[in-house]
């Protein structure tokens, strides 16, 4: 489904998928620091944000000017967008800042590292992902998880912070079912090999139901192939170190980034101590520019009777939200009706 069918007044950013169109308005969120309500009127239902507002206006009449500034100067890539001069303001600043000038520098972004030529490569990227390998309890131990269910605890922007439970299923190599159970209905995201969907309640999202294309599926494809961590070797491609040392919550991280078959770069961060994957970041290009979407791992834990451990906790940033996912307990090698891993049915309609 495209833009301008799941919604109405839709005028420039039109032919692009519902997906897409919602990964652009969460950028838009990240280069102003606005949520919805400060573009959008803030009606009693979604039909009230295809009202036009002053600022919807501006925004129109910016990302036509971004544009010809692209096509004019880029060739039409993306080089200049919103963040470039917004830079999480409303208003960009024209002035220079003596005070940032004169600052020490803020510490870099983790999701922007990039790989330098000067650095000093001590591990190559094999070894890193060896060493990752051997830390979950080596490629013997790992090889024995092929499926698995869980079950435990969401909290997040769209539970207002609430925990409530979440239901999580895995099979191996690439397949995974998330049910977050909200109040006002279910929120579920299933990849089942090849095709991805999302689903969730109308107070929740203005589209029940999105089938997941390009970025988005590939995301959801990597998300169920790093369920299962033996593997992760294989599902990615032309693995490239080099990055300037790094700390993640004062602790120092080893950084490769390695190529999903569509070419998209994804940045993996181990923790220099434990080998364990503490992170990984990947990106979705959106109609206005690239945002970026990263996972964070943590609370390591064996998988009962099969001597690998794999993550209990973790959380997923983008640009339109942050959720954490905690399991609290897990059944390992189980039988998964490979239904459970289908296109989900939004709550509220009946199953065709």
């Amino acid at each position: 489904m495209l833009s301008e069918q799941a919604f109405k007044n839709v005028r420039v950013l039109r032919g692009i998928p519902v997906k897409e169109f919602m990964e652009t308005m969460g950028f838009f969120s990240a280069a102003l620091a606005l949520n919805c309500s400060d573009c959008h009127t803030s009606g009693s239902d979604w039909t009230s944000y295809a009202e036009d507002t002053p600022l919807k206006q501006t925004s129109l009449r910016m990302i036509l000017m971004v544009n010809a500034i692209n096509r004019a100067n880029f060739g039409g890539a993306p080089a200049v967008t919103c963040y470039t001069c917004h830079r999480g303001n409303p208003r960009p600043k024209a002035i220079p800042s003596l005070a940032v000038q004169y600052s020490v520098p803020p510490d870099e972004d983790p999701d922007e590292i990039v790989p330098l030529a000067a650095v000093r490569v001590t591990m190559t990227a094999e070894q890193i992902l060896d060493r990752y390998i051997q830390a979950i309890g080596g490629a013997a131990a790992a090889a024995r998880l092929t499926s698995y269910t869980a079950k435990g605890t969401y909290e997040g922007f769209d539970s207002d912070f609430e925990q409530v439970p979440v239901d999580l299923y895995a099979k191996a190599p690439d397949m995974r079912a998330t049910v977050i159970r909200m109040r006002a209905g279910d929120s579920s995201t299933t990849y089942d090999g090849r095709e991805a969907w999302a689903a969730g309640p109308q107070d929740l999202t203005p589209v029940t139901l999105i089938s997941l294309v390009g970025d988005s599926l590939a995301g959801a494809r990597l998300d169920a192939q790093l369920a299962f961590p033996g593997r992760i070797k294989q599902i990615l491609t032309d693995w490239r170190t080099g990055f300037p040392p790094l700390r993640i919550d004062d602790r120092p991280v080893d950084v490769i980034e390695g190529r999903t078959p569509e070419g998209s770069g994804v940045k993996l961060y181990f923790d220099r101590e434990t080998g364990f994957l503490v992170r990984y970041v990947r990106y979705s290009r959106t109609a206005v520019g690239t945002v970026p979407i990263n996972v964070v791992y943590s609370k390591y834990g064996d998988v009962p009777g099969l001597g690998v451990k794999i993550p209990y906790t973790w959380q997923v940033t983008w640009t339109n939200g942050r959720g954490t996912y905690n399991v609290t307990s897990l059944q390992p090698n189980v039988a998964i009706d490979a239904a459970r891993f289908g296109r989900p049915t939004p709550p509220g309609q009946a199953r065709n």
